[in-house]
């Protein structure tokens, strides 16, 4: 039997119950999801099936990632809400590239996670489960694991295993619209163009959850916990004198009153440069080296080079000596007495995140 799988969350306690039922059967997983967005979700929703899989001994097989053919698929159904027509066309083509994959390895049956998500109808995966089945001379395996206790159930499953519990449901339209709703900043479509990880971003869960596999293959005892904090994202920001941009590189958690404000060095202490408007603090490159123990040639090195994230906030708190500080703190290649106009367009905003301890420490 062939099991379309979409996420482990989904998967792990359905595929559980499919091993009791169905104990003669030969399951093989298979993730087609081209709808999830960004592909870093797609990637860390593919590494959490993997290690499900593995803790269940199933074969998993991952199908293309062809993300043009499914967003022409459902064109003109981006406003749709969740489990209207754009999610019907979607279940058509995970279920038919899903059926002619299981044709492929000579399966007979085939099924779908999907069908224990409570986002998602019931009664369209099996319409479109048995109209496909019997196009195909095969069978579709209907099961309903989400009625009376299931969803309890599968939430103990998820927990017990520190399966990675996605808060969407995977397209960006669905995102975008849910985001929308809780007038939240839509963070998962942010990638930071020098390639630092940032807090709460995708590619930092996806650093924790291969952690968590590291740790598990390794019998390692761990637990992964939520902590509440100010996150932070820099939107786009720049420093201009005499209507030039020049190199510069903006410190996480620097932010303006109304994104702009200009001036000139007031005052300069241990190569700490302070503007004299809107506590704004600059430092020149040589100084920045010195404090981060780095050897930057230029603003562009640092740039697409940068610190960690961890270590970027070490200087900003070596610098203000004040954990709770907001002010903006820029590098520049040099200072001079000329007057810098600067422009910082940042969000803060509360957020969760994950964090993983590892036990016995």
């Amino acid at each position: 039997m062939l099991v379309h799988i979409c996420c482990s969350v989904d998967s792990h306690y359905f595929l559980e119950k499919i091993q009791e039922e169905y104990p003669d059967e030969k399951l093989v997983g298979y993730f087609y999801d081209p709808n999830i967005h960004p592909y870093s979700e797609y990637a860390l929703r593919f590494l959490d099936v993997q290690y499900s899989c593995d803790r269940l001994g199933i074969e998993l097989l991952e199908g293309p990632y062809n993300l043009e053919a499914w967003l022409k698929s459902v064109k003109g159904l981006e406003n749709e809400p969740e489990k209207g027509d754009r999610c019907t066309v979607c279940f058509d083509d995970r279920l038919s590239n899903s059926v002619e994959k299981a044709k492929e390895l000579g399966h007979n049956k085939f099924t779908t996670t999907l069908l224990i998500s409570p986002k998602k109808s019931q009664d369209k995966l099996d319409k479109i489960g048995h109209e496909l089945a019997e196009k195909h001379n095969m069978e579709f395996i209907f099961k309903d694991y989400r009625s009376g206790q299931g969803t309890q159930l599968q939430g103990e499953v998820v927990k017990k295993h520190s399966l990675y519990r996605q808060n969407y449901c995977g397209c960006i339209f669905g995102l975008s619209a849910q985001r929308e709703q809780q007038d939240k900043l839509m963070d998962e479509m942010f990638v930071s163009v020098n390639a630092q990880i940032t807090p709460e971003s995708i590619e930092e869960r996806l650093e924790l959850y291969s952690k968590r596999n590291t740790y598990a293959k390794n019998n390692t005892p761990y637990k992964i916990i939520k902590q509440r904090f100010l996150n932070y994202r820099l939107l786009h920001g720049w420093v201009q004198q005499k209507k030039q941009t020049i190199p510069s590189y903006i410190l996480c958690y620097s932010t303006i009153n109304r994104n702009n404000t200009g001036g000139r060095i007031e005052y300069t202490h241990e190569g700490i440069s302070y503007l004299n408007r809107d506590e704004v603090k600059l430092l020149d490159l040589n100084t920045f080296n010195a404090l981060a123990q780095t050897s930057y040639a230029t603003i562009k090195e640092l740039y697409f080079h940068p610190l960690s994230f961890k270590q970027e906030l070490e200087i900003r708190h070596h610098i203000t000596q004040n954990p709770y500080d907001l002010s903006a703190i820029i590098v520049l290649e040099e200072l001079n007495t000329e007057r810098y106009d600067i422009k910082i367009n940042a969000k803060t905003y509360d957020d969760v995140k994950e964090v993983i301890i590892k036990e016995n420490e």
